[in-house]
């Protein structure tokens, strides 16, 4: 089923292709994911190239980071903490039982309604009930901080730094703050509040200290694969 709605995303958004970044955030996902799955699942891990801030899990492995998203971050740790969290929403089963529940209503939902934007568009308004998909459209809150909360060991087991994840939270609430609506896609998908940051802060206070020594937060390949996503041609006007 993931593999079946991953094809239909990539027909649908606008996935970078460039060899090189593609090869940096699977490595990246990957130190992760083979951390936190015992399935031995084959993971994917793409970038859309949007300026929105947004990402999203596919059952199967298949995990969607968009541009905006990465541009936004400072560091590697903070990449890898997104990365952390939609793993998390794999391994604990979210995206599965999201998908199931929009079969189950039998409404004629689409993945990429489920999972993006996309539906926000008028063309897509026109053809799809969005007041009847509307209750697909996000993971629970619990859901949010069971992800939250797995990702946090998934990233020290992968020897980086957890804190990329109260500091993402932080950089996107305050681009939130400074400009009202610029986030839309990411906060109707992705509920965050300052609790959640609090959440994730004791969460990692509570870890032994030997635990988060010598962990990795930034690194020079992370800041090249920034540079080289930077040199792109600026991202395709979304259809």
């Amino acid at each position: 089923m993931g593999a079946s709605y991953a094809q239909q995303i990539e027909r649908e958004l606008p996935v970078i292709s460039d060899p090189e970044l593609t090869r940096y955030i699977n490595v990246l996902g990957d130190s992760i994911a083979r951390i936190a799955d015992a399935r031995n699942l084959d993971w994917r891990f793409s970038i859309v190239d949007s300026p929105d801030v947004n990402a999203f899990a596919v059952p199967g492995g298949f995990i969607y980071i968009n541009r905006g998203l990465i541009e936004r971050a400072e560091t590697m740790a903070q990449v890898a903490s997104v990365l952390g969290h939609e793993i998390g929403h794999v391994t604990m089963r979210h995206s599965i039982q999201q998908m199931q529940k929009a079969q189950g209503a039998n409404i004629g939902i689409t993945a990429v309604c489920v999972l993006t934007s996309i539906c926000n568009s008028e063309a897509s308004q026109a053809a799809i009930n969005i007041g009847a998909n509307a209750a697909f459209a996000s993971f629970s809150r619990a859901d949010e901080d069971q992800a939250d909360e797995v990702a946090i060991p998934y990233l020290v087991q992968a020897g980086i730094d957890p804190n990329g994840i109260p500091e993402m939270f932080r950089i996107l609430l305050d681009e939130r703050t400074r400009k009202p609506g610029a986030l839309d896609a990411w906060f109707r998908s992705h509920p965050l509040e300052e609790d959640r940051i609090q959440a994730a802060q004791a969460r990692i206070g509570a870890l032994p200290a030997e635990s988060l020594r010598g962990l990795t937060k930034d690194t020079p390949n992370f800041q090249a694969f920034k540079r080289r996503l930077a040199a792109l041609p600026p991202s395709p006007p979304p259809r």
